[in-house]
Protein backbone atom coordinates (compact mmCIF):
# COMPACT_ATOMS: atom_id res chain seq x y z
CA UNK A 1 0.00 0.00 0.00
CA UNK A 2 1.99 3.51 -0.99
CA UNK A 3 0.10 5.31 1.88
CA UNK A 4 -0.10 8.92 1.51
CA UNK A 5 -0.76 12.23 4.03
CA UNK A 6 -4.00 13.85 3.35
CA UNK A 7 -2.74 16.42 5.44
CA UNK A 8 -6.25 19.13 4.61
CA UNK A 9 -7.64 18.80 7.67
CA UNK A 10 -4.48 19.44 10.32
CA UNK A 11 -3.84 22.70 9.18
CA UNK A 12 -5.43 24.71 11.32
CA UNK A 13 -3.35 23.23 14.28
CA UNK A 14 -0.03 22.00 14.96
CA UNK A 15 0.60 18.04 14.53
CA UNK A 16 0.76 16.54 18.22
CA UNK A 17 3.35 14.25 18.88
CA UNK A 18 3.59 11.85 22.05
CA UNK A 19 7.45 10.46 23.07
CA UNK A 20 7.59 7.45 25.35
CA UNK A 21 11.06 6.17 26.36
CA UNK A 22 11.12 2.34 27.34
CA UNK A 23 14.17 -0.07 27.48
CA UNK A 24 17.36 2.24 26.29
CA UNK A 25 19.63 4.49 27.66
CA UNK A 26 18.07 7.74 26.44
CA UNK A 27 20.82 8.59 23.95
CA UNK A 28 18.76 9.00 21.00
CA UNK A 29 16.97 11.79 23.24
CA UNK A 30 20.32 13.23 23.76
CA UNK A 31 21.91 13.48 20.26
CA UNK A 32 18.25 15.27 19.82
CA UNK A 33 19.28 17.47 22.02
CA UNK A 34 22.39 18.20 20.59
CA UNK A 35 21.02 19.17 17.74
CA UNK A 36 22.16 22.48 15.88
CA UNK A 37 21.72 24.70 12.95
CA UNK A 38 18.57 24.58 14.01
CA UNK A 39 18.25 23.31 17.06
CA UNK A 40 15.77 20.81 17.84
CA UNK A 41 12.96 23.12 19.02
CA UNK A 42 13.39 25.72 16.17
CA UNK A 43 13.33 22.45 14.14
CA UNK A 44 9.67 21.37 14.88
CA UNK A 45 8.29 24.61 15.44
CA UNK A 46 9.84 24.82 11.67
CA UNK A 47 7.82 21.30 10.85
CA UNK A 48 4.59 22.54 12.44
CA UNK A 49 5.15 19.86 15.61
CA UNK A 50 3.95 20.09 18.83
CA UNK A 51 5.34 18.07 21.92
CA UNK A 52 2.23 17.00 24.10
CA UNK A 53 5.04 15.10 26.32
CA UNK A 54 8.73 14.10 26.16
CA UNK A 55 10.03 12.99 29.34
CA UNK A 56 12.99 15.08 28.92
CA UNK A 57 11.81 18.33 27.55
CA UNK A 58 8.27 18.72 29.16
CA UNK A 59 7.44 20.17 32.05
CA UNK A 60 4.00 18.04 32.50
CA UNK A 61 4.70 15.14 34.93
CA UNK A 62 3.33 12.60 37.32
CA UNK A 63 -0.58 12.21 37.33
CA UNK A 64 -1.01 15.14 34.82
CA UNK A 65 1.02 12.66 32.22
CA UNK A 66 -0.90 9.62 33.17
CA UNK A 67 -4.36 11.48 32.85
CA UNK A 68 -2.94 12.95 29.62
CA UNK A 69 -2.11 9.17 28.01
CA UNK A 70 -5.48 7.88 29.36
CA UNK A 71 -6.89 10.49 27.10
CA UNK A 72 -4.80 9.79 24.01
CA UNK A 73 -5.44 5.94 24.34
CA UNK A 74 -9.19 6.18 24.79
CA UNK A 75 -9.77 8.85 21.68
CA UNK A 76 -10.54 11.30 23.98
CA UNK A 77 -7.78 13.55 22.97
CA UNK A 78 -6.11 13.33 19.04
CA UNK A 79 -2.69 12.98 18.79
CA UNK A 80 -0.60 12.31 15.41
CA UNK A 81 2.41 10.90 16.38
CA UNK A 82 3.53 8.33 18.43
CA UNK A 83 7.86 8.10 19.17
CA UNK A 84 9.18 5.25 21.15
CA UNK A 85 12.44 5.39 22.52
CA UNK A 86 14.06 2.08 23.27
CA UNK A 87 13.16 -1.35 22.89
CA UNK A 88 9.24 -2.80 24.21
CA UNK A 89 9.65 -4.85 27.56
CA UNK A 90 7.97 -7.47 27.30
CA UNK A 91 9.03 -10.22 29.68
CA UNK A 92 8.59 -11.90 31.90
CA UNK A 93 6.14 -14.54 29.74
CA UNK A 94 5.06 -11.69 27.25
CA UNK A 95 3.22 -10.04 30.29
CA UNK A 96 5.44 -6.82 30.35
CA UNK A 97 5.70 -6.53 33.62
CA UNK A 98 9.36 -6.02 34.30
CA UNK A 99 8.47 -2.36 32.91
CA UNK A 100 5.40 -1.36 34.60
CA UNK A 101 4.03 2.37 33.81
CA UNK A 102 5.16 4.18 37.41
CA UNK A 103 1.21 5.27 38.75
CA UNK A 104 -0.74 3.12 36.90
CA UNK A 105 -0.72 -1.42 37.51
CA UNK A 106 -0.48 -1.56 33.19
CA UNK A 107 2.82 -2.51 31.73
CA UNK A 108 4.53 0.18 29.51
CA UNK A 109 4.22 -2.52 26.33
CA UNK A 110 0.09 -2.22 26.77
CA UNK A 111 0.21 2.11 27.12
CA UNK A 112 2.80 1.24 24.15
CA UNK A 113 -0.07 -0.53 21.88
CA UNK A 114 -3.14 1.50 22.74
CA UNK A 115 -1.56 4.47 21.57
CA UNK A 116 0.04 2.74 18.64
CA UNK A 117 -3.21 2.12 17.24
CA UNK A 118 -4.60 5.77 17.90
CA UNK A 119 -1.72 7.54 16.45
CA UNK A 120 -1.10 9.19 12.81
CA UNK A 121 2.47 8.05 12.49
CA UNK A 122 4.32 5.49 14.72
CA UNK A 123 7.98 6.38 14.84
CA UNK A 124 10.66 3.73 16.27
CA UNK A 125 13.80 6.02 17.32
CA UNK A 126 16.71 4.44 17.21
CA UNK A 127 17.97 0.45 17.01
CA UNK A 128 16.52 -0.16 20.17
CA UNK A 129 12.92 0.94 19.53
CA UNK A 130 13.06 -0.24 15.97
CA UNK A 131 15.05 -4.30 16.38
CA UNK A 132 15.20 -4.55 20.06
CA UNK A 133 19.19 -3.49 19.44
CA UNK A 134 21.52 -3.42 22.15
CA UNK A 135 18.92 -3.78 24.78
CA UNK A 136 17.84 -7.36 23.81
CA UNK A 137 21.50 -8.92 23.24
CA UNK A 138 22.53 -12.09 24.81
CA UNK A 139 20.03 -14.10 26.70
CA UNK A 140 17.47 -11.16 26.78
CA UNK A 141 15.57 -12.47 29.88
CA UNK A 142 13.86 -9.24 29.61
CA UNK A 143 12.01 -10.25 26.16
CA UNK A 144 13.58 -7.00 24.56
CA UNK A 145 11.84 -6.54 21.33
CA UNK A 146 11.27 -3.61 18.59
CA UNK A 147 8.28 -2.65 17.44
CA UNK A 148 7.77 -4.13 14.59
CA UNK A 149 10.88 -6.46 14.49
CA UNK A 150 12.43 -8.98 16.87
CA UNK A 151 16.11 -8.75 15.49
CA UNK A 152 15.92 -9.53 11.55
CA UNK A 153 12.90 -11.14 12.30
CA UNK A 154 9.12 -9.85 11.78
CA UNK A 155 7.18 -9.51 14.74
CA UNK A 156 8.19 -7.47 17.44
CA UNK A 157 5.20 -5.67 19.62
CA UNK A 158 2.81 -5.00 16.98
CA UNK A 159 3.83 -7.20 14.09
CA UNK A 160 4.83 -6.46 10.82
CA UNK A 161 1.49 -6.66 9.10
CA UNK A 162 0.98 -2.95 11.70
CA UNK A 163 -0.40 -0.30 9.92
CA UNK A 164 -0.91 3.08 11.79
CA UNK A 165 -4.21 4.98 11.99
CA UNK A 166 -2.85 6.79 8.26
CA UNK A 167 -1.98 3.52 7.06
CA UNK A 168 1.64 3.19 7.33
CA UNK A 169 4.00 0.37 9.20
CA UNK A 170 6.33 1.93 11.98
CA UNK A 171 8.63 3.87 10.89
CA UNK A 172 11.95 2.35 11.48
CA UNK A 173 14.75 5.78 12.40
CA UNK A 174 17.53 3.29 13.11
CA UNK A 175 20.94 3.98 14.87
CA UNK A 176 22.25 3.93 18.41
CA UNK A 177 21.93 6.55 18.67
CA UNK A 178 20.36 8.57 15.65
CA UNK A 179 21.44 11.17 13.83
CA UNK A 180 19.24 14.35 15.15
CA UNK A 181 18.53 15.18 11.76
CA UNK A 182 17.56 11.56 10.63
CA UNK A 183 14.24 11.89 12.80
CA UNK A 184 13.50 15.81 11.68
CA UNK A 185 14.06 15.32 8.14
CA UNK A 186 10.69 12.50 8.21
CA UNK A 187 9.28 14.77 10.77
CA UNK A 188 9.43 17.83 7.87
CA UNK A 189 8.03 15.31 5.38
CA UNK A 190 5.17 14.56 7.50
CA UNK A 191 4.50 18.44 8.37
CA UNK A 192 4.31 19.59 5.09
CA UNK A 193 2.16 16.77 3.68
CA UNK A 194 5.03 15.05 1.46
CA UNK A 195 5.77 11.66 3.32
CA UNK A 196 4.82 8.24 1.65
CA UNK A 197 5.85 4.50 1.93
CA UNK A 198 8.27 4.87 -0.87
CA UNK A 199 10.31 7.39 1.23
CA UNK A 200 11.50 3.67 3.43
CA UNK A 201 13.61 1.45 2.54
CA UNK A 202 13.07 -2.48 2.98
CA UNK A 203 13.76 -2.34 6.52
CA UNK A 204 11.11 0.51 6.81
CA UNK A 205 14.07 2.86 7.78
CA UNK A 206 14.14 6.44 6.22
CA UNK A 207 16.10 6.74 2.35
CA UNK A 208 16.88 9.98 3.63
CA UNK A 209 19.97 8.39 4.88
CA UNK A 210 19.96 4.66 3.48
CA UNK A 211 21.24 5.46 0.17
CA UNK A 212 24.17 6.17 1.15
CA UNK A 213 26.82 3.61 2.67
CA UNK A 214 28.66 4.94 5.94
CA UNK A 215 32.18 4.83 3.21
CA UNK A 216 31.36 7.66 1.49
CA UNK A 217 32.73 10.75 2.53
CA UNK A 218 34.62 8.61 5.24
CA UNK A 219 38.41 10.38 5.46
CA UNK A 220 40.27 7.63 5.69
CA UNK A 221 38.84 6.62 2.07
CA UNK A 222 42.68 6.99 0.08
CA UNK A 223 43.96 4.23 2.98
CA UNK A 224 40.82 1.80 1.73
CA UNK A 225 41.90 2.81 -1.78
CA UNK A 226 45.69 1.44 -1.12
CA UNK A 227 44.03 -1.40 1.14
CA UNK A 228 46.95 0.71 3.72
CA UNK A 229 45.37 -0.71 7.07
CA UNK A 230 45.58 0.18 10.62
CA UNK A 231 46.27 -2.47 13.02
CA UNK A 232 45.82 -0.66 16.26
CA UNK A 233 42.70 1.56 16.72
CA UNK A 234 44.90 4.78 17.06
CA UNK A 235 46.86 4.44 14.00
CA UNK A 236 45.30 6.46 10.94
CA UNK A 237 44.60 3.91 8.71
CA UNK A 238 41.62 1.96 7.01
CA UNK A 239 40.06 -0.29 9.48
CA UNK A 240 38.26 -2.30 7.25
CA UNK A 241 40.93 -5.14 7.10
CA UNK A 242 41.92 -5.42 10.98
CA UNK A 243 39.68 -3.57 12.84
CA UNK A 244 35.96 -4.31 12.12
CA UNK A 245 34.92 -1.45 10.29
CA UNK A 246 31.52 -2.02 8.20
CA UNK A 247 31.90 1.39 6.63
CA UNK A 248 31.45 -0.77 3.57
CA UNK A 249 28.35 -2.34 4.49
CA UNK A 250 26.56 -0.04 6.59
CA UNK A 251 23.52 2.14 5.31
CA UNK A 252 24.13 5.98 6.86
CA UNK A 253 25.42 9.02 5.63
CA UNK A 254 27.48 9.38 9.11
CA UNK A 255 30.68 10.79 7.11
CA UNK A 256 28.83 13.28 4.83
CA UNK A 257 26.29 14.55 7.95
CA UNK A 258 28.54 15.98 10.52
CA UNK A 259 26.96 14.91 13.78
CA UNK A 260 26.28 17.99 15.77
CA UNK A 261 28.67 20.38 14.30
CA UNK A 262 31.77 17.61 13.36
CA UNK A 263 32.57 14.40 13.37
CA UNK A 264 31.95 10.62 13.21
CA UNK A 265 32.45 7.41 14.57
CA UNK A 266 35.30 7.09 12.40
CA UNK A 267 36.43 10.72 13.03
CA UNK A 268 36.67 9.49 16.04
CA UNK A 269 39.28 7.12 15.62
CA UNK A 270 36.46 3.95 16.22
CA UNK A 271 35.13 1.34 13.63
CA UNK A 272 31.76 1.50 12.01
CA UNK A 273 30.01 -1.16 13.68
CA UNK A 274 27.06 -0.88 11.07
CA UNK A 275 24.55 0.19 14.38
CA UNK A 276 21.49 0.93 11.51
CA UNK A 277 20.94 -2.73 11.03
CA UNK A 278 19.21 -5.05 12.66
CA UNK A 279 21.07 -7.41 14.79
CA UNK A 280 24.64 -5.03 14.51
CA UNK A 281 24.78 -5.88 18.33
CA UNK A 282 25.58 -9.51 18.44
CA UNK A 283 28.23 -9.34 15.30
CA UNK A 284 29.41 -12.94 16.67
CA UNK A 285 32.59 -10.82 17.18
CA UNK A 286 34.31 -7.90 19.29
CA UNK A 287 33.55 -5.06 17.12
CA UNK A 288 37.05 -4.04 16.75
CA UNK A 289 38.39 -7.29 14.91
CA UNK A 290 37.50 -8.53 11.37
CA UNK A 291 36.60 -12.07 11.08
CA UNK A 292 38.94 -13.49 8.00
CA UNK A 293 39.06 -16.42 6.36
CA UNK A 294 42.01 -17.60 4.10
CA UNK A 295 42.98 -13.90 4.81
CA UNK A 296 40.21 -12.66 3.44
CA UNK A 297 38.15 -10.26 5.59
CA UNK A 298 34.33 -11.45 5.74
CA UNK A 299 31.85 -8.71 5.60
CA UNK A 300 33.74 -7.11 2.25
CA UNK A 301 31.97 -3.75 0.57
CA UNK A 302 28.17 -4.10 -0.38
CA UNK A 303 27.35 -5.34 -3.98
CA UNK A 304 30.97 -5.87 -4.40
CA UNK A 305 32.06 -10.02 -5.65
CA UNK A 306 34.68 -11.34 -3.46
CA UNK A 307 37.02 -12.41 -6.88
CA UNK A 308 36.92 -9.27 -7.81
CA UNK A 309 37.59 -7.33 -4.14
CA UNK A 310 40.49 -9.41 -3.63
CA UNK A 311 42.32 -8.71 -7.33
CA UNK A 312 41.70 -5.30 -6.44
CA UNK A 313 43.01 -5.68 -3.42
CA UNK A 314 46.24 -7.06 -4.42
CA UNK A 315 46.89 -4.66 -7.26
CA UNK A 316 45.99 -1.68 -4.35
CA UNK A 317 48.21 -3.38 -1.75
CA UNK A 318 50.73 -3.49 -4.83
CA UNK A 319 50.53 0.66 -5.71
CA UNK A 320 50.91 1.40 -2.28
CA UNK A 321 52.51 4.57 -2.00
CA UNK A 322 55.15 4.63 0.59
CA UNK A 323 53.79 7.80 2.05
CA UNK A 324 50.17 6.27 3.01
CA UNK A 325 52.20 2.82 3.89
CA UNK A 326 53.65 4.65 6.49
CA UNK A 327 50.87 6.77 7.83
CA UNK A 328 48.36 3.99 8.04
CA UNK A 329 49.83 2.49 11.33
CA UNK A 330 51.12 5.79 12.82
CA UNK A 331 48.90 7.89 15.38
CA UNK A 332 49.04 11.27 13.25
CA UNK A 333 50.05 12.14 10.16
CA UNK A 334 53.70 11.64 9.91
CA UNK A 335 54.35 11.80 6.04
CA UNK A 336 52.97 15.22 3.67
CA UNK A 337 51.48 14.59 0.43
CA UNK A 338 54.92 15.39 -1.77
CA UNK A 339 54.66 17.41 -5.00
CA UNK A 340 56.71 16.59 -8.25
CA UNK A 341 60.41 18.19 -8.17
CA UNK A 342 59.83 21.32 -9.71
CA UNK A 343 61.01 21.41 -13.15
CA UNK A 344 63.99 23.83 -14.11
CA UNK A 345 63.75 26.10 -17.04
Amino acid sequence: MNAHLDNSDQRTRPLRLVWLQSGGCGGCTLSLLGAEGPDLVTSLEAAGIEILWHPSVSEMSGGEVINLLRRLASGEEEFDILCLEGAVMCGPGRTGRFHMMSGTDRPVMSWIEDLARRAGYVMAVGSCAAFGGITAAGDNHVEACGLAYDGKSPGGLLGSEFRSARGFPVINVAGCPIHPAWLVEILYLIGTGRFSAADLDEWERPLAYTTHLVHHGCARNEFYEFKASAENLSERGCMMENLGCKGTQARADCNIRAWNGSGSCIDGGYPCINCTAPGFEEPGHPFAMTPKISGIPIGLPTDMPKAWFVALAALSKAATPPRLRENATAERLTVPPANRPKKRL
